[in-house]
């Protein structure tokens, strides 16, 4: 079939009525998410990932595939009128946003935000759907050498991007490796690290792990913060269709913030916050006026915004054509696939087109719920501002450990979810990223079963990894991402240490 044939397949598939009505509860609760200061589409998908073990699994991905970019939609709403971002990628819009609020622009920037989103993940989308398949394609040639190496290196960028410390990014994927091969041995069959406990022969489930780390974890962070005491702008939204002004000074920070936000979400560790980031940066570079940012321009609004919905959908092609997660989240639906039995990557096409294209064409008209949603739900979702934390964070805990327990009615579940809420507390305390550690926990296993099947191929020798070409280019880069930090030290000791012989 042609990518247009598949597109018609991909839209009779995600346009039945149970598809089309998992995508709308997807995208109301991941709007209802993003307006939620503190919880997050990681904590959200974590907690929800149990109720959808009971659904098709084209169903449940195109459910949790709206919790996330819909995520992306409400995190504007708080930033705006709030000053607390939603989820991450919305703290660059707190800057010029909530100041548009309190001159009483809080509608022309939620509109431009709501528009700026949807073209943006429209575009994302339809970038998907024509470059997924060549990809996938060209993966056809990796074998386990190659996917070991390319998995290597999706660790290494997730480290070599974190926010903060390399050693910690490190030693936090490090541990998420060492919790993957806990359990029994897939080729020798023996105990590792069981400590002779039944419970632990199937392993550490990614499920508990992730909402506790996620899930509780960032409720004790928000009770602690106190960040109950927020102020709500008390505005009146009588115009949210921005004015031919403001469409003049927002298109180009639109479009440019789809293309960066989309090429910067491919990359493994990039993502929608980076995307944000450099989107607002750029635009400041560009604008003939930059002394207004941070004073209330729609422009760090407009690019900002199209940036992170642009970057959440191009997450999606490394995951769908290769089976790298780019981010945490790509990790957990990597997860979350594996669980319903689908193997990512180039063969994921070829297998299951129902659910390959059915997944694409429901972001289609995902974005367009989207669009329909945010912009008359604004006065509801003030209300939910509006509920008290000491209401909203128990009800969170609740559902969390019920989820937990209802994977496989085991209380071991609910002690491995409740004690990685603490470390997951405590990393963020200590300034320890908990993603990496989620990411070498998704793809330890794969990497471990690749790195294997390559030394048996190559009977012992490591050389493997460097003779074929794709694989060498890949350790390649891994090599030098590891190295730049240290070159970068170690020119400013020699420069430190010129200046204090030239003062001397």
């Amino acid at each position: 079939m042609g990518t247009l044939d598949c597109i018609l397949y991909g839209f009779s598939v995600c346009l039945q009525v149970d598809n089309l009505t998992f995508c709308f509860i997807g995208v109301l609760i991941g709007t209802l998410i993003g307006v939620l200061p503190g919880i997050g589409p990681m904590g959200a998908l974590s907690i929800l990932l149990p109720a959808t073990f009971k659904m098709t699994p084209v169903g449940a991905i195109i459910m949790l595939a709206g919790i996330y970019y819909g995520a992306m939609y409400g995190g504007s709403t708080t930033s705006i009128l709030v000053n607390i971002p939603g989820e991450t990628a919305s703290v660059v819009t707190c800057l010029d946003g909530y100041q548009m609020a309190r001159q009483g622009r809080a509608g022309p920037a939620l509109g431009i935000a709501a528009f700026g989103s949807f073209i943006a993940g429209t575009f994302s989308v339809l970038a998907l759907s024509l470059m997924a398949p060549p990809l996938a394609k060209i993966a056809y040639k990796f074998g386990p050498p190659e996917y070991s190496s390319l998995m290597i290196l999706g660790l290494i960028l997730i480290i070599y991007l974190a926010h903060g410390s390399m050693i910690k990014a490190l030693m936090s994927a490090c541990i998420g490796l060492l919790l993957s091969w806990i359990g029994l041995d897939f080729f020798s069959g023996y105990d590792r690290f069981t400590f002779q406990t039944i419970t632990l022969q199937d392993g550490i489930g990614l499920v508990p792990v992730a909402m506790g780390t996620f899930g509780i974890a960032e409720v004790l962070i928000n009770i602690e913060e106190a960040v109950g005491r927020r102020k709500v702008i008390q505005a009146k939204f009588s115009h949210l269709l921005p004015s031919l002004k403001d469409w003049k000074e927002s298109v180009m920070p639109i479009l440019r913030g789809t293309v960066l936000g989309f090429f910067l979400g491919i990359l493994p560790g990039g993502g929608h916050v980076l995307a944000s980031f450099a989107s607002y940066t750029v635009e400041k570079r560009f604008s003939k006026h930059p002394e207004r940012f941070g004073k209330g321009a729609i422009e760090g609004v407009a690019g900002p915004e199209a940036a992170n919905n642009a970057g959440a959908g191009g997450q999606f092609i490394p995951l769908m054509s290769l089976g790298i997660p780019a981010s945490p989240v790509m990790a957990l639906l990597l997860g979350a696939l594996v669980i319903y039995g689908l193997q990512p990557g180039p063969l994921l096409m070829a297998k299951n087109p129902e659910f390959f294209w059915g997944v694409i064409c429901s972001m289609y008209v995902g974005n367009a719920l989207l669009l329909v949603l945010n912009l008359p739900l604004i006065g509801m979702w003030l209300q939910v501002l509006r509920i008290s934390y000491s209401i909203l964070f128990p009800l969170i805990l609740l559902f969390t450990l019920i989820g937990c327990y209802s994977l496989s009615n085991n209380m071991f579940d609910l002690l491995i979810a409740v004690i990685f809420g603490v470390l997951g507390y405590l990393m963020k305390k200590t300034r320890f990223e908990p993603a990496p550690m989620l990411l070498g926990m998704v793809l330890g296993p794969m990497l471990e079963d690749n790195f294997r099947q390559s030394l048996v191929m190559s009977g012992g020798s490591f050389t493997t990894f460097l003779t074929r070409p794709i694989s060498a280019a890949f350790c390649i880069s891994g090599i030098l991402l590891l190295t730049l930090p240290t070159i970068r030290w170690l020119r400013g000791e020699k420069t430190r240490l010129a200046e204090k012989l030239a003062e001397g």
